[in-house]
């Protein structure tokens, strides 16, 4: 310790953690919106936050990169955001939604995306990316047949529930959605 009165040089924090946004598309049919990937399994179109961004920012920037459909940021909706730290690194998630996406979806990242698909909702393949997945869950946690992702939830809205479906007033029928799950802070 130094008795010159000077503070010693703090330590600066290394980044730790990859922010993003998982974006539900629903068309004007009720359907949901699915890239396939080349290994075979689907994910909602979405990616990282870059620095300057807000989620609905990021989720309307991914949307138009990802798939040519265009949504302004005033459309797309917060969720929630999740946090997952799996493999060392944490990954903050914010699930969002629109309605209001225009267009015809195009593979415009081949190198990552084989095709874009419209999927009913209790239509959803199984074989989705981990994110998508709990991003899909936290847009409709009625729908049984999405897999288990451990994550902590942080509500920001309630989730419409589906047009012909009731509001899911309990558990998912076969286990926990998103363990941890954490109820929205009171202002």
């Amino acid at each position: 310790m130094t008795t010159t009165g000077e503070r010693p040089e703090r330590a600066v924090p290394q980044p730790n953690a990859v922010v993003g946004v998982g974006l539900v598309v629903i068309g004007p049919d009720g359907r949901v919106l699915l890239g396939q990937a080349h290994d075979g399994r689907w994910e909602l179109p979405g990616g990282k936050v870059d620095p300057g961004e807000g989620f609905e920012q990021a989720a309307a920037r991914e949307l138009s990169e990802e798939t040519d459909l265009r949504a302004a940021p005033e459309a797309i909706r917060v969720l929630s955001v999740q946090i997952d730290a799996k493999s060392g690194l944490t990954r903050l998630t914010a699930a969002a939604v629109t309605t209001s996406a225009e267009g015809v979806p195009a593979v415009t990242e081949p190198h990552k995306i084989a095709r874009w698909q419209w999927f009913a909702p209790a239509e959803i393949p199984a074989a989705l990316y981990a994110p998508s997945a709990a991003v899909l869950r936290s847009w409709r946690p009625d729908l049984a047949s999405l897999p288990h992702v451990p994550s902590y939830d942080y509500p920001t809205t309630s989730p419409d529930p589906a047009p012909s479906a009731t509001p899911n007033t309990g558990p998912a029928p076969s286990a926990t959605p998103n363990a941890g799950t954490r109820p929205a802070a009171s202002a």
